[in-house]
């Protein structure tokens, strides 16, 4: 998988650029073929997982030639990703702090600001070095026993706060609580605003809340812990957030704070965030589970080799393979 990988991805640098191979990484269609192309099935989660770390170790086998860096990984890989960053800009001799920061950003935005009841688990960061990104990351719901993945592309007008993914892909739709929604500008306003409140004053909005507590698919009374809302409320008052992304950027503002401050931008002030899911619903060398066929180890190897002949041909100046895959595409 991983020398596919690195076949295929010093084809589309080649041909399109590293900015091009972002966009289609991020693209949940794109990225699921291409999942299928190197030897997995549409259905399995192992997916997102295995495509990125072959995409990952295939990069190393191209040396210096790609301008690019797959970071993080899975479990323990992901919670290294910014020393994985931190590595490419010592190497590329650039400053890398605004990666580190959307890389940490964008994780606490799905696991907190869309509650969807999938904890992030998975979380690959690419990045060229004149600053263009593409995140994938996935999540697993513990009761459900399947998986969610979250995709992310840096362009000129990205909001980061407003509809930011290129896709949040998973088997099931349901009723999600969604501070990153666009329709859900008045409620980040709202809980903005009552972040200026004295702490005391939000203390006295939360307990006369919480006495007439409504049932909300996202938050109940079991799930706050009063004293710990306290105190967030005070960290989130001493931090005085001038935006949503301010906010959701301080320490210790996690999952139930946010809830609880959903219930009161709904309750309080009349502005409630979008509950609306994001997310939205071949093979060329078989299947990992044998579907629809096992993978065909001879037909693999020489894929792989067929692709470095074109790669190798073309650094010679000799574009008729290349230009043969071009007159295939059309046909």
């Amino acid at each position: 998988m991983k020398r596919l990988c690195g076949a295929l991805t010093e084809i589309m640098v080649m041909e399109y650029g590293t900015r091009e191979l972002l966009t289609r990484l991020a693209d949940p269609l794109w990225f699921q073929a291409l999942g299928c192309v190197v030897g997995f099935d549409w259905h399995s989660s192992g997916l997102t997982t295995t495509l990125c770390g072959a995409l990952k170790e295939g990069l190393t086998t191209l040396g210096d030639d790609v301008p690019l860096a797959v970071c993080g990984g899975k479990a323990k890989r992901a919670i290294k990703t910014p020393d994985d960053i931190r590595h490419y800009g010592e190497k590329w001799g650039i400053d890398v702090s605004d990666m580190i920061t959307m890389s940490r950003l964008c994780a606490k935005i799905d696991n907190t600001a869309v509650q969807d009841g999938y904890s992030l688990y998975h979380h690959t960061f690419i990045f060229t070095p004149d600053g263009s990104w593409a995140i994938i990351q996935q999540g697993m719901s513990g009761e459900k026993k399947d998986a969610r993945r979250y995709q992310w592309l840096w362009r000129d007008n990205l909001d980061i706060m407003s509809d930011p993914h290129t896709g949040i892909t998973c088997d099931r739709t349901q009723e999600v609580l969604n501070f990153v929604a666009g329709q859900s500008r008045d409620a980040r306003n709202a809980i903005v605003e009552f972040a200026a409140e004295d702490p005391d004053k939000m203390t006295e909005t939360w307990h006369d809340v919480a006495l007439s507590m409504p049932k909300r698919h996202y938050i109940s009374a079991g799930d706050v812990n009063t004293g710990r809302l306290v105190k967030a409320f005070k960290t989130i008052h001493e931090a005085h957030p001038q935006s949503f992304r301010d906010l959701i950027e301080i320490r210790g503002v996690g999952p139930r704070t946010m809830g609880a401050l959903a219930l009161v931008s709904e309750l309080v002030y009349n502005a409630p965030p979008s509950f609306k899911d994001p997310a939205r619903f071949s093979f060329a060398h078989g299947g990992k589970d044998g579907y629809p066929f096992p993978v065909d180890r001879p037909t693999y190897e020489h894929s792989i080799d067929f692709l470095k002949i074109c790669i190798d041909k073309a650094k010679m100046g000799d574009r008729d393979k290349m230009d043969a895959f071009r007159r295939m595409a059309k046909i």
